[in-house]
């Protein structure tokens, strides 16, 4: 691309290292003439633009002979007056160029001298001071071979006057498949007259023509396709089949003053394009209103208002229908789409909708292709309103405020490939969602809440994924998702690299790729809160076993202390104290006052006031007793001070080697609760 440079010369060899060019623009750079324009060796190139320049004669070199593949030569602008003999001799073995003359001053063609030549596209816009001019040189045109021509003016720069009935009558002796009429000033009144030399056409343009109707058309018996835009229609030009019998491609668009859509009669339509006008369709749609049963592709877009009221009844063969951008009234109706067992393409973006019903796409058997972005659910949930849709490929619900998917709603998306869920409101999102997406390539979940992923269920995303777009959402680049951001590394290849994820949270990683999320800093912290809470365990576990063996360490303590000193009791005795009496009455009286004389430790009577007891227990009764004695009975059994006595005495006879304890049955006591209460055998 050379454009706007002021070359002033070309070596012979300024191209030789371009071998295998395709396309080369030298537009606004003062080039004069082609003869000296060193390209000849450029045989691969495709297209060729040399507009804006002072290039005065079309004569082509030789060397575009040789320019086999070339399929677009653009000399738009320069200052060719005439066509002559000659000039067009090197290319006029190749059927597959398209010429652009646009804009330059043509004022003579040589009758004939375009005879056999076959051009893909010829584009005179603006090339004809006058409509006299015009009617000359579309004579000398006779004998061409074109599948596209393209007459007119531009918009900003009106040339034509207005046109005579005769005016393109020199287009009766030129092979014309597509005819384009752009910009022109005035039509005649002769409608017939005046198109009479295009009926062999099969694809007619009409752009910004200034006029209201069409009437008194010839007959085209060959025209498939007519497209009118930027007209000046208020209503739909009446087009009578008789003039059109094989019209079966309708595009009527950009119409600002169009509103209203009267019915058509045109039984073989097949397309009909009605798309960014300002229709309002108070009854849509069926036969009746398009006059046709064969309606296959059917584009209301970028309009007003459309209501439904008639269930496209008898417009079962549709196999497109285009709705974005209307405001579509009843769309819940039940069922709205249920006769379009055909259609396979359905767009609804932006039109206003509230889904309210899980069966407003029943019918839809053989739809692929779903475009309903910008619209709305009942709760901001998305249910499964896609469980007749087996055969779906493509989805996008992108737009459409959503706060939640449930697990069901793409239970029956077997064939899924493309899922576009960016720009909602989602929170969380479960990758077992994905599931039953046995084919899913493309998913776009962008530009949600999302901190992340659940990891735990990353696996099930399908493994034909070749895309998928996470970036926009405020992630939470935290040792919570360490999981999540550990498979983003390991599939950075699916990730969308023109757009980033990013950390949101916390602050000091805020707008940092979240690719730089270190997974060690996790393990390291981990590894260290692992490390406290086994540490804290242990701790727990220690004060736990010493405020359950405080009084066994305490006598431990204590027998380390007095060692092998002497005692000051011959024995402590346990005791219920229900049993008092008898331990006064019998064991006192026998042991004290008999011969010899053993002095007990008795806890009404030895141990000191205002010692705790269990201190007592410890200090006056074991550490100052050879001996235990422990009378056993029911009672016994069952105080709580007498079985910490005796559990204390056991650790006290397992401490010290010299120390006993002697058992009293006082009572029969059933074994089963000497094992169940003391565990004594």
């Amino acid at each position: 691309i050379l454009t706007g440079n002021p070359i002033q010369s070309l070596g012979l060899r300024a191209f030789y290292g371009l071998p295998k060019l395709q396309k080369l623009v030298v537009v606004e750079t003062n080039l004069v003439s082609l003869e000296d324009f060193p390209i000849g060796h450029l045989v691969t190139l495709q297209e060729l633009y040399l507009g804006h320049n002072f290039i005065s004669s079309l004569q082509l070199p030789s060397y575009f002979a040789s320019f086999s593949s070339l399929q677009h030569l653009d000399l738009h602008l320069n200052q060719i007056k005439n066509i002559s003999d000659g000039d067009l001799e090197p290319i006029k073995l190749n059927s597959n160029l398209t010429l652009d003359l646009s804009q330059n001053p043509i004022q003579y063609i040589q009758p004939g001298i375009l005879k056999g030549i076959h051009l893909s596209g010829l584009i005179l816009r603006g090339s004809f001071h006058s409509s006299t001019i015009m009617d000359a040189c579309l004579k000398g045109m006779t004998g061409l071979q074109v599948d596209k021509l393209v007459l007119g003016d531009y918009k900003n720069e009106i040339r034509l006057g207005s046109f005579e009935s005769n005016t393109l009558d020199g287009l009766c002796e030129v092979d014309i498949s597509e005819f384009w009429m752009v910009a022109p000033s005035e039509f005649p009144s002769d409608s017939n007259g005046f198109f009479k030399c295009l009926v062999n056409i099969s694809i007619f343009h009409l752009v910004m023509a200034p006029i209201e109707e069409l009437t008194n058309l010839p007959t085209f018996p060959k025209l498939f396709s007519l497209v009118l835009t930027e007209c000046n229609f208020d209503i739909l030009p009446i087009l009578p089949s008789t003039s059109l019998p094989s019209l079966k491609e309708l595009r009527i668009t950009r119409h600002k003053d169009l509103t209203t859509l009267s019915n058509l009669e045109l039984p073989n339509l097949e397309l009909l394009d009605l798309s960014q006008n300002s229709l309002t369709v108070l009854s849509c749609c069926s036969d009746n209103t398009f006059g046709t049963t064969k309606l296959k592709y059917l584009n209301l877009s970028y309009n007003a208002h459309i209501k439904f009221s008639k269930n496209f009844m008898g417009l079962e063969n549709l196999e497109s229908l285009d709705l974005q951008h209307c405001k579509l009234k009843d769309q819940n109706n039940l069922p709205l789409f249920f006769s379009l067992t055909n259609l396979q393409y359905l767009d609804i973006s932006y039109t206003d909708t509230h889904v309210k019903s899980k069966h407003m796409f029943t019918g839809l058997s053989n739809l692929r292709h779903l475009k309903m972005a910008g619209n709305s659910f009942q709760d901001n949930i998305l249910h499964d309103i896609f469980k007749n849709l087996s055969e779906l490929v493509s989805l996008n619900i992108s737009y459409c405020h959503l706060e939640r998917v449930l697990q069901e709603a793409m239970e029956s998306l077997h064939q899924l490939q493309v899922l576009d869920i960016s720009h909602n409101n989602l929170q969380t999102f479960d990758p077992l969602i994905c599931m039953p997406l046995w084919n899913l390539q493309v998913l776009n979940c962008s530009f949600n809440s999302l901190t992340a992923l659940d990891g735990q269920n990353l696996e099930a995303l399908p493994g034909t994924l070749v895309s998928i777009d996470l970036s926009g959402n405020p992630f939470d680049c935290v040792c919570d998702h360490q999981i999540f951001f550990q498979w983003v590394k390991e599939h950075i290849h699916l990730l969308n690299r023109s757009n980033p994820m990013t950390c949101q949270n916390p602050s000091h990683m805020k707008d940092v790729s979240v690719l730089l999320f270190d997974n060690i800093t996790c393990q390291m912290k981990n590894t260290i809160i692992a490390m406290s809470v086994l540490g804290i365990m242990v701790v727990i576990l220690v004060l736990a076993l010493v405020y359950k063996f405080y009084f066994h360490l305490v006598l431990l303590v204590g027998c380390k202390k007095i060692g092998g000193g002497e005692s000051t009791y011959d024995a402590f005795v346990i005791y219920s104290s229900q049993d008092e009496e008898w331990v006064r009455k019998e064991l006192v009286k026998n042991l004290e006052e008999g011969v010899p004389s053993f002095q007990l430790c008795l806890h009404y009577r030895d141990f000191i006031p205002g010692v705790a007891i269990a201190a007592n227990i410890i200090q006056e009764g074991f550490h100052k007793s050879r001996k235990v004695i422990v009378v056993i009975s029911k009672h016994f059994i069952q105080s709580r001070w007498c079985k910490f006595e005796y559990e204390i005495a056991q650790t006290w006879q397992f401490l010290s080697s010299q120390a006993g304890i002697i058992f009293i049955m006082l009572q029969k006591v059933e074994k089963s609760l000497l094992r169940q209460q003391v565990e004594l055998y």
